[in-house]
């Protein structure tokens, strides 16, 4: 029974469908090549079976079509053009920046192009190895790169078969994702409700900031994946099915990151009671609940029924109506914010254990795709980024030109079998220091534990034949382990290189050079990261910190058009809340590549982090307020609230304009609108008055925390 439950496992992982291809991609070559007499045709036939499927795109089988013709294409041209060209060195000295260059702007166009084009560069060096391999002098012109794109149209038609049989298993994969996602994003907010005195609390909000970026990275991927299966056409059957499950994880999300009331506040004014005590707990189990839909997506099982979330939110309940029901009650905007508080985590478990209905497609389900209408917009969107000022732009130039000196490099020292150093410095130069220096070192390390490792085995396998298995197992325990182990990744791919290459001669002859070469092209991209248009997180901090700001801004002013004439989760709307929590996630993301900088060249770490934590307590408020949207009745308290949200979205556009132009921060006097906001608060009649009033004002306070974070200036009157 274990073992059934462990296949389950293997079976439901999103790996497992990639390394069941490669394994009978790798297993089909192999044998073919053995049958035939042809051990010179192992090598390049698996270096193409390897290239496709690091080139391979979660398409709809009917795209998937098209973008394997379209690799294909690619991968010929690239081939064609390295066979021709490796003979004439100066010729390939020119033609290679060049290429490597266009193909790396390709990737503004779309995920999709760049992908492709990784993987012809891949390809164009991996042809470049072969060649060399065979000793530059094989059968024909054609004979390489047929062998190469045989190898990859083999691994295309395999994953095309594949994609046909379950088309619908990425789009699982993905939800499931969002859901573990949005589980540890649970527990992390579950962490702020800890009643306890000393902890690190500004630590915690940094955690769950940084959390939130790798929950909004899984929903824009099941995005573009949901846009795939869609099309043109209308949802229907499995894909509408999971395009309302993707409805509700953005409506859990916008209600787990909402934020009714500081926490820090809650906490000293409960401190004795055991009501955030019971919040704690009661996220935490939801964060099981997450889990568990991700199973059941993956494993194709239903959820089990399970008490324990129920009877914990039974429990808050009655803690709440105690604390209401004490002769010193908690103050009444404490109780209204736990109340809400209840409200938005009852909907939640609601959701997650399935007890609420899945919302109905219709008109404004629709997605909207990123991807070019044309091939003149695609050309317009990389005509956009070709300025230095563009990361992609300097990462084209920075790539382009290391593989170029790597390619002097091995011209000076060895010409023969030395490609290895261009492949080393494709794969560690990356478009981030702290990225380049974290693969540089695991690079270094998978080469020597798979060298080693290589070394152990062809003593204790001299037969080439009893190699084969291993080369199998090799390629598919590199894309088992490529994306999120690539120390082990990289010690499993030296290995296959080495069993490769010991069935055409000596695997001893390439490990030194292999090892060597990676020494050579790990230093050339950490030579090319650190002096060629250096791309400094620092340069760009500033324009991320306004495009934060700027899009929250844009976030309160589609709340308050749905507090106006109701609620409506419109495209508009959800193109607002999603460039917020971008923003927001990709401010996370360049401050975590910062910490991963030189020490000098991390300008204003400590305050940034802190605009981070505040900025996402902000939309923490921003999205309390999404969480509760409905028309308010009274057309007085619209007015007064849609003025004051009007003058708070407005204020954090001219924050963002002064950041952005490095000017002192413009300060106007809010303490009349929060004064206002309160008394509004507690005067209105209706349960959504009091709310909107009260989070706009908390708006206000984090808005003044931004400007004393920063340097300001007094705005006169009249000014």
């Amino acid at each position: 029974m274990r073992l059934l439950d462990l296949f389950r496992r293997i079976r439901g992982s999103d790996r497992y469908a990639e390394c069941v291809l490669v394994f009978v991609a790798t297993t089909g070559a192999v044998i073919v090549c053995e049958a035939t007499g042809r051990a010179d045709a192992v090598i390049p036939s698996l270096l193409g079976v390897i290239a496709c499927a690091l080139a391979e795109t979660e398409d709809h089988w009917r795209n998937r079509i098209v973008s394997l013709l379209v690799t294909l294409a690619c991968f010929a041209v690239a081939t064609a053009a390295v066979q021709w060209l490796m003979p004439w060195p100066w010729l390939f000295a020119l033609g290679l920046p060049l290429a490597t260059f266009g193909l790396v702007m390709l990737g503004a166009a779309s995920a999709r192009y760049g992908t492709i084009a990784g993987g012809t560069l891949i390809l164009s060096v991996y042809t470049m190895i072969g060649v060399d391999a065979a000793g530059g002098t094989p059968a024909g012109f054609w004979h390489e790169p047929a062998l190469l794109l045989a190898g990859a149209a083999w691994y295309g038609v395999l994953s095309l078969l594949w994609s046909a049989i379950s088309p619908q298993r990425a789009v699982r994969h993905a939800l499931a994702r969002v859901f573990d996602e949005l589980g540890a994003y649970l527990d992390c907010k579950a962490a702020l409700f800890e009643p306890v005195r000393g902890i690190d609390r500004e630590g915690r909000e940094l955690a769950l900031a940084m959390q939130n970026e790798r929950v909004v990275e899984a929903m824009n991927a099941t995005r573009l994946v949901l846009i795939d299966r869609i099309g043109g056409r209308r949802p229907r059957g499995a894909t509408a099915r999971r395009l309302r499950l993707y409805f509700m994880v953005q409506d859990i999300h916008e209600r787990v990151s909402s934020a009714h009331y500081p926490y820090q506040a809650l906490t000293d004014a409960l401190f004795h009671h055991d009501t955030m005590f019971r919040c704690q707990r009661l996220l935490g189990l939801e964060a099981g609940l997450c889990r568990q839909r991700a199973d059941g997506l993956r494993l194709r099982t239903a959820m089990t029924d399970d008490p324990a979330p129920m009877a914990a939110l039974d429990d808050l309940a009655e803690s709440i109506d105690y604390l209401r029901r004490l002769a010193n009650p908690p103050a009444p905007h404490l109780l209204r914010s736990l109340e809400a508080l209840l409200d938005n985590v009852g909907t939640i478990q609601a959701q997650l254990d399935g007890s609420a209905p899945l919302m109905t497609t219709s008109s404004d389900s629709a997605l909207q795709n990123p991807g070019p209408r044309s091939p003149l917009d695609a050309w317009k969107r990389i005509r956009i980024q070709l300025t230095p000022r563009s990361f992609r732009f300097r990462h084209a130039l920075r790539l382009a030109l290391a593989l170029l000196a790597g390619y002097g490099v091995l011209r000076a020292i060895h010409p023969n079998h030395g490609y290895w150093i261009l492949l080393t410095t494709l794969f560690v130069c990356q478009p981030s220091y702290g990225a380049t220096r974290r693969r540089l070192l695991q690079r270094v390390a998978g080469t020597v534990t798979g060298l080693v490792a290589g070394w152990l085995v062809l003593q204790a396998l001299p037969v080439t034949e009893w190699q084969l298995p291993l080369i199998v197992l090799t390629g598919v325990l590199f894309f088992a382990t490529w994306l999120r182990r690539y120390t082990l990744a990289t010690a499993s791919i030296t290995l296959f290189v080495v069993l490769c290459f010991n069935q055409v001669g000596n695997g001893y002859d390439v490990m030194w050079p292999r090892l060597l070469d990676t020494f050579i092209g790990a230093a050339i991209a950490a030579l090319a990261i650190r002096f060629i248009l250096p791309d400094w997180q620092g340069r760009r901090l500033d324009g991320m910190l306004a495009e934060t700001l700027r899009s929250h801004a844009g976030y309160l002013r589609q709340i308050l058009v749905q507090y106006d004439s109701g609620k409506r989760d419109d495209l508009d709307y959800r193109i607002a809340r999603r460039d917020a929590h971008n923003a927001d996630a990709s401010l996370s993301g360049l401050l975590a590549n910062m910490l991963g900088e030189p020490g000098r060249r991390r300008r204003g770490t400590d305050t940034a982090l802190r605009f981070l934590a505040i900025s996402h307590s902000l939309l923490g408020h921003l999205s309390t307020l999404g969480t509760h949207r409905q028309r308010l009745v009274s057309d007085e308290r619209r007015a007064l609230l849609e003025s004051a949200g009007k003058t708070l979205a407005a204020d954090l556009d001219a924050l963002a304009m002064a950041v952005e132009a490095g000017q002192p921060a413009p300060v106007a006097n809010e303490t009349p609108l929060i004064d206002e906001l309160a008394a509004a608060s507690d005067r209105a009649d209706d349960a959504t008055g009091r709310l909107v009033a009260s989070q706009l004002g908390l708006l206000a306070r984090q808005r003044d925390r931004l400007v004393e974070m920063l340097p300001v200036t007094e705005h006169r009157e009249g000014d």
